[in-house]
């Protein structure tokens, strides 16, 4: 897959300009903070192992059958080093919700941004 670089720094070098262009007249931009968010799904499959099995065989079969997994959501505030984390059993919209709160509660109510 081909890197899109250009694009990425075509962003980059424009961001500071299209933040100050969504922001209202009366809110500095040096008063925002800007947050950066992921979420990601973390969890255990089975692996393979070998067995008993007659002379001159070595079947594999998977020694743990069921996967269990969790869901990290994160966030964190470049210019304070605040982070925001959770972690869920599944994604929907009540969750990410939760997390959007949690970022809330970190962040002083006169600047938020949300990207």
């Amino acid at each position: 897959m081909r890197r899109q670089t250009h694009k990425r720094k075509t962003l980059l070098k424009n961001f500071t300009d299209r933040v100050k262009a969504v922001l209202p007249e009366h809110i500095k931009p040096e008063h925002v903070d800007i947050w950066f968010q992921d979420e990601s799904r973390i969890g255990q499959q089975g692996s393979l192992t070998r067995v008993w099995h007659e002379k001159g065989k070595r079947p594999r079969i998977i020694r743990q059958q069921q996967f269990e997994y969790a869901y990290i959501f994160g966030a964190v505030c470049l210019r304070t080093g605040t982070t925001a984390a959770l972690v869920m059993p599944s994604v929907n919209k009540e969750a990410m919700l939760l997390h959007l709160r949690q970022i809330s509660k970190e962040t002083p109510k006169a600047g938020m941004l949300w990207w």
